[in-house]
């Protein structure tokens, strides 16, 4: 109650006046650091419906949520988890997996993002690297954070999408939305903003990375398909394209699934949603669960075995 009393005041609050965010000082909920900094990763799977080529393919999705150190300057993993330097910034990652097929050949998309856990100290999401592969090729994207700019870094087997080397000017990055979620839903942007459509997106839609206009609200739902007690929703609506995430409205805010409506498909394209539901969550480290038996895991999240 405490969380959705905030969230209220917040929209008055915004109102009057368009905001690229909310408040960033916050308190960190009560069981935080046992939640996160507990040695497990938290892995969450989807039955996945996915808009491509004009039509809606069966797949599944997993959500990694984990927290580790990050080196801010190189921005790649620390080694030494003990190194207590400035350069030492704790990170939530997120690996975002999605599987599915369209007709004979199948799809595996898979995006990496990185966000301080301390906002105040870091309120910049340090860097995204997404990939994609299907039968036709394989595509690797790249953000990093340098002072007021992201370095955009795009790989592709298209010749008019790779290889490209480019700044664009810092703002709100869709994919760090995911995580933000997690720590400190009341920081997300509401209002009219200036935000980068997520990573999967431009590359399923073929579209250049830069800034997007897009109108950012939060409400409280008391039942939807993706929940029958309350929970909460945000939204980003662009002009041609909508996202909505919803999660639960008390800590640790777990993901319970997204829609995401755009045209979709070539010579004859329509409007879909794409649609992900929540099948299973558990708490693991499965970087260590990697033999044959380890597979049975798999089971409790409701996913392919072979």
């Amino acid at each position: 109650m405490k969380f959705l009393m905030i969230i209220s005041a917040t929209l008055i609050l915004v109102s009057c006046a368009s905001t690229q965010s909310q408040e960033k000082t916050y308190q960190k909920p009560e069981g935080f650091n046992k939640y996160w900094y507990g040695g497990e990763a938290e892995l969450t799977s989807y039955e996945l419906k996915q808009a491509r080529y004009g039509e809606i393919h069966a797949g599944e999705a997993v959500l990694i949520f984990v927290t580790e150190p990050f080196s801010r300057s190189k921005q790649v993993k620390l080694d030494d988890w003990r190194n207590e330097t400035l350069d030492n910034v704790s990170v939530m990652k997120l690996n975002f997996n999605k599987k599915f097929l369209t007709g004979i050949y199948p799809y595996s998309m898979m995006s990496s993002t990185f966000t301080p856990v301390s906002e105040d100290k870091h309120p910049d999401i340090l860097k995204v690297t997404t990939s994609s592969q299907e039968w036709c090729g394989h595509t690797f994207t790249q953000l990093n954070l340098e002072k007021n700019n992201y370095r955009f870094r795009g790989f592709s087997y298209f010749e008019s999408e790779g290889d490209v080397d480019q700044k664009i000017t810092k703002t709100v990055l869709e994919d760090e939305i995911w995580t933000r979620i997690r720590f400190n839903p009341n920081g997300l942007p509401i209002g009219k903003i200036s935000i980068i459509p997520g990573t999967f997106y431009l590359r399923l839609r073929h579209q250049e990375a830069k800034p997007q206009q897009a109108e950012a609200k939060i409400e409280e739902v008391v039942s939807s398909d993706f929940g029958e007690s309350g929970h909460t929703k945000y939204s980003i609506e662009y002009e041609n394209r909508k996202l909505t995430i919803y999660f639960n409205s008390v800590f640790p805010y777990e993901i319970l699934g997204w829609e995401e409506t755009y045209i979709s498909g070539f010579g004859k394209p329509q409007q879909l949603t794409t649609s992900a539901k929540r099948i299973s969550t558990i708490k693991s480290a499965y970087w260590g669960q990697n033999s044959n038996s380890d597979r049975e895991i798999r089971k409790e999240l409701g996913l392919r075995t072979e």
